[in-house]
């Protein structure tokens, strides 16, 4: 019977903790809510001049159509250089960014292996050659995005103002629609641009970059000497960086990226392991700062809270208490029938409780997301809808790439990206 009620007080402690540890993001979802895509009107007082860096890997079927996107800006070309590190490519992609108009310089290096290295050498080449002085700021992106003609022009807008190391884009999707798998990461991207950033933007509160559109001070690129983030999430590792030392990253709700997402699960599990073993590699090297910032309170203090749960697996709570309660359940079979009979009922009330309090809950996001972001999503109404259901599941899938992230040896692969700017168009 003491046994019974000792599971019984550990569920509650483990539902109310994890409860307590999350409430600031109903905060954020409220805020989501009620501010819309807000829009600064302020016209800035200069246009700045910028590169950008595209770190590319065998992608010569989706550079292009990068480049094309970017020389259409709503922006003065002369104000806007791009560069491509072709790195390691064993295809076409350097001579098709250079028949795009991109300056491309070629980088064959097997053991320093990822973007963080790739765009690090990039910029030392820009510094060796005697351009980086010349500009203000350095967009990022990924091969396989398209980016809106009024994203420049928008992020300029923000950077204008002042006081942002680094501000990021409303990321978006190319291919929502084609299967539950690229419909998952679009509906959690979408999330995290209307009732994360967006949120942390109107509350003051720092935001985080998320691997691909977003702006970073040149000033800053000096101070450091290049890019030195190379652990398997280098972007979270310079939004971890950031919040620690109290620089802040801004958000722009109106520079819109269309991004490719994987289509295959084992290309979504090689990807998310990756994330997955990052935020460990962070939560390791940055925990204690972060830890240290959340203690000097204030929009610091949240913001160094908010990366801190971002990179700390929560869901190895429910993991544990998961097991926790299969091992009881199986020490009780040899006790007297009605204690097994009482601790099995608990076990399975646990594990179903979880469950669909995980579904319920990811579904009841999702539709948020998705019901606000009607207008933004490339997919038939049908697609956004049908997909919906499948969310939650896509989102479980974390667990187990969450422990096996734990123990598994981890390192950067690339995904292969095609062309599908023709796909999902329906508004």
């Amino acid at each position: 019977m003491q046994l019974i009620r000792l599971v019984e007080r550990f569920n509650l402690v483990l539902g109310l903790t994890a409860t307590l540890l999350y409430l600031y993001q109903v905060a954020y979802l409220v805020v989501g809510l009620i501010r819309r895509r807000w829009k600064d009107h302020r016209e800035p007082k200069k246009l700045h001049r910028y590169a950008v860096l595209i770190s590319a890997r065998n992608e010569e079927g989706v550079i292009g159509e990068l480049i094309g996107s970017l020389k259409a800006q709503d922006y003065p070309a002369e104000l806007l250089d791009i560069y491509v590190v072709a790195d390691n490519c064993t295809d076409r992609t350097a001579p098709v960014a250079k028949a795009a108009g991109a300056t491309v310089y070629r980088r064959f290096d097997h053991v320093e292996v990822g973007k963080g290295y790739a765009l690090d050498y990039l910029l030392k080449c820009l510094k060796r050659d005697g351009l980086d002085s010349r500009y203000e700021g350095y967009f990022i992106f990924d091969a396989d995005n398209i980016v809106d003609p009024a994203f420049v022009r928008e992020m300029n807008r923000v950077f204008d103002r002042g006081g942002f190391t680094a501000i990021t884009g409303y990321r978006n999707s190319k291919n929502f629609g084609q299967n539950w798998i690229t419909a998952g990461y679009s509906i959690w991207f979408l999330r995290e641009a209307r009732f994360v950033n967006a949120a942390r933007m109107a509350l003051g509160v720092n935001c985080a970059v998320s691997g691909t559109g977003f702006l970073v001070s040149a000033d800053f690129i000096r101070e450091k000497g290049g890019w030195p983030y190379h652990l398997l999430t280098e972007d979270i590792q310079f939004s971890a960086e950031c919040a620690a030392q109290g620089l802040r990253i801004g958000y722009c709700g109106q520079a819109v990226i269309y991004d490719e997402q994987p289509t295959s699960f084992r290309q979504s599990w090689d990807q998310r392991l990756r994330w997955s073993k990052g935020f460990y590699q962070v939560d390791a090297q940055y925990g204690p700062d972060l830890l240290k910032g959340v203690l000097r309170g204030g929009r610091q203090g949240l913001g160094c809270y908010d990366i801190l749960l971002t990179v700390t697996p929560g869901v190895l709570l429910t993991v544990a208490g998961a097991a926790l309660q299969v091992v009881v359940a199986l020490v009780c079979i040899s006790a007297p029938d009605w204690v097994s009979k009482q601790v099995l009922l608990l076990t399975w009330d646990f594990l179903a409780g979880a469950f669909w309090a995980f579904y319920r809950g990811m579904f009841l996001y999702g539709l948020i997301t998705v019901l606000s972001e009607w207008r933004a999503i490339r997919a038939t109404p049908l697609q956004k809808l049908g997909y919906l259901a499948l969310f939650p599941i896509f989102m479980m899938t974390y667990i187990p790439i969450t422990v096996a992230a734990l123990f598994q040896k981890v390192e950067w692969k690339p995904i292969r990206h095609t062309s599908l700017s023709e796909l999902d168009t329906a508004a």
